[in-house]
């Protein structure tokens, strides 16, 4: 579509002064002298409905930012949904990010319990963590259920990619597992995750990291974009860049290589928190 291609080289050449996350996006790479060598992407149209003599259009933007940070060359991807109306005049209107929330399930994570099911694996292997996150970062695993908020379902195929145990099927609020069409909290919902890294002993668990340069690839980052002590998104590191820093794979908004901070995101607020979680199994 003529249009949307119009818009978006526009977006991309402006002079941006607003506080949008093209802006910061920019201010994040040149914070860490890194520069963007060149910008590819296109636009796949999943849904079109007309309503009052209007068009209106969903898509999913994939992004391709190639970066030189020093001697490092490496490529940064995203792929965006969103949607946007064309008026009678076939002028883009509304167009907006389509932001996918996640409703909490569950406040609280058991860890200490006699588990019913356990799945023994280990120890934890982070280079095929690592392979599956780059296998599966813009695309789904039929082997499990799809969630509208993909992020920690993602995250946590991961991490059984790599070795993890699973454990205590079949109840839902106790220890970290899928089976059979069914899964825990702890396996598809953020806040839960977080916990649960945070509050095992045995089986997959989590050992707190001050900062995320002490990462390495296959540990997992957890956000707070509101820090309002809800837990929206998880991610896994896959790689460093050439300061130390790590790059993570995402889905919901799947992403490849991104920096860390998410300062670049829509979600993101000053108010941001983290936690840095080194994975281990037993």
């Amino acid at each position: 579509m003529e249009q949307l291609k119009a818009y978006w080289q526009d977006f991309f050449s402006w002079d941006r002064k607003g506080d949008d996350w093209w802006t910061r996006k920019q201010a994040l790479f040149a914070k860490r002298d890194a520069e963007i060598v060149k910008i590819k992407g296109n636009g796949h149209v999943y849904s079109t409905m007309r309503y009052d003599q209007q068009e209106y259009y969903q898509y999913h933007l994939h992004v391709q930012f190639l970066v030189k940070q020093e001697e490092q060359l490496y490529l940064e991807e995203s792929v965006t949904p969103y949607l946007f109306r064309l008026d009678h005049l076939g002028e883009i209107k509304d167009h907006q990010h389509q932001v996918k929330k996640q409703e909490a399930e569950v406040e609280e994570q058991l860890f200490n319990e006699k588990d019913k099911f356990v799945n023994k694996r280990s120890p934890y292997d982070r280079q095929a963590a690592v392979q599956y996150a780059e296998r599966w970062w813009n695309d789904y695993n039929p082997d499990y259920r799809r969630f509208p908020v993909d992020c920690t379902n993602y995250v946590s195929q991961c991490l059984y990619a790599g070795g993890a145990p699973m454990s205590g099927a079949p109840v839902r609020d106790r220890g970290w597992w899928y089976q059979d069409n069914n899964w825990s909290f702890s396996w598809a919902v953020a806040h839960s995750l977080r916990w649960y890294l945070a509050g095992s002993t045995k089986g997959l668990r989590g050992e707190e990291k001050e900062t995320a340069e002490q990462l390495i690839p296959g540990d997992v980052i957890c956000y707070d974009f509101s820090g309002d002590g809800r837990w929206d998104h998880n991610t896994i590191v896959v790689a460093k860049d050439a300061n130390g820093m790590p790059l993570v794979n995402a889905h919901t908004d799947n992403s490849r290589n991104r920096y860390w901070s998410y300062e670049d995101s829509t979600a993101w607020t000053p108010d941001i928190q983290y936690k840095f979680f080194r994975i281990y199994t037993e």
